[in-house]
């Protein structure tokens, strides 16, 4: 059975930062669409973050663009999100997803239709 496990996620205070896991299990990430999405309380989901793990190819919302890094472990099946410069507005449970196989000059961003879904892990950014 296909697993996505989040994890890294926890309480900061503004300005601070954290990183986030994907691990796959039954799952290989390699030569796929990931992203990490959000979704706070009373708000839309919204994908934060996206990497075409067949080439590296990354898209971020402009909400995060050049305070959150995406990237990826093969070796280790394992997707990140570096979140630097965590600001309140940023408080959510963010999921990650995933979809293959794909190939590198797929596009891989919103819009995507995701075939696996984690569980979430919070992120509390407080003022």
């Amino acid at each position: 059975q296909v697993q996505l496990v989040e994890s890294g996620g926890g309480s900061v205070q503004a300005g601070g930062s954290l990183r986030l896991s994907c691990s796959a299990s039954a799952y290989t990430l390699s030569r796929n669409c990931v992203a990490w999405f959000r979704q706070a309380p009373g708000r839309e989901r919204e994908g934060v973050a996206f990497i075409n793990t067949d080439g590296g190819r990354t898209l971020y919302a402009d909400s995060v663009k050049g305070r959150f890094t995406i990237s990826q472990d093969n070796a280790a099946n394992t997707v990140f999100l570096q979140m630097n410069s965590l600001k309140p507005e940023d408080t959510a449970m963010y999921y990650c997803a995933a979809v293959g196989p794909v190939y590198s000059y797929w596009y891989c961003g919103t819009g995507r239709d995701f075939t696996y879904w984690g569980q979430g892990t919070q992120v509390t950014v407080s003022s």
